[in-house]
């Protein structure tokens, strides 16, 4: 199911913004926008709502104390050209902060966090992002990803039992990938840490295959291998 979303922002045009991104996130539904924060407070207690991407300096209320309005808010994305309300919007639990102007890579990484939260929510345990395959998306998880590769305008998701292939670039998904699990070794190269089988200067193996490290990721090599140590013993 889709997450249910809704937009509020005195800015015309940052709603604008908002829309042309979440279309193209294939599990959001963004259902309506609001540039009257008031107005949206019906709709949100008429309909259930998963999401409301949020702006938090607005005319007559904030978007702090918008919030601060209902006891079991749904989840919020600040979106905001100030930085200096990120530590109150995280004190409301947050999904994320958005400051604009913000990329669709940012946007969808939000968007991606959200889609966890929600799902931890539902239950579900194991954390999963959607891969553009073509004109349709494929879900998947986190878990089953090996590495992954460029190849030209295109990424290979190399997974435990297949492969996928996705036009977009390295940098793009590094975005949405968490950097604790996932670690880039070249720039053709990002790898998950927990499928790593062996380590040396120049090369990473995975599944048994032998993956070229970077020279400018050589040093990088280092924090790897301690923390190898630390956490598996190799």
């Amino acid at each position: 199911m889709p997450l249910k979303a809704i937009a509020i922002d005195d800015e015309p045009k940052a709603l604008e913004v908002v829309k042309m991104h979440a279309a193209k996130v294939p599990f959001l539904d963004l259902t309506a926008c609001f540039t009257n924060a008031f107005e949206a407070i019906p709709y949100i207690k008429k309909n259930k709502i998963d999401l409301i991407f949020l702006d938090i300096k607005m005319p007559d209320i904030s978007g702090i104390e918008f919030v601060n309005c209902f006891t079991n808010p749904p989840m919020i994305i600040f979106t905001t050209a100030y930085s200096d309300y990120a530590v109150q919007g995280f004190e409301l639990d947050a999904v994320d902060y958005l400051l604009k102007p913000f990329s669709l890579a940012r946007f969808t990484k939000s968007c991606n966090k959200a889609l966890e939260n929600n799902s931890l929510r539902n239950g579900e345990s194991e954390k999963f992002i959607f891969v553009k395959t073509g004109y349709e998306e494929e879900k998947v998880f986190l878990n089953d990803i090996l590495y992954l590769e460029a190849d030209g305008n295109y990424i290979s998701f190399v997974l435990k039992n297949k492969k996928l292939l996705s036009r977009q670039s390295l940098n793009e998904v590094a975005t949405i990938l968490p950097e604790n699990d996932f670690i880039r070794i070249h720039r053709s190269y990002i790898v998950a840490f927990n499928k790593i089988e062996k380590i040396s200067r120049q090369e990473i193996t995975i599944a048994g295959t032998a993956l070229s490290v970077g020279v400018s990721y050589e040093e990088k090599m280092n924090e790897i291998r301690q923390k190898l140590k630390m956490e598996t013993g190799i």
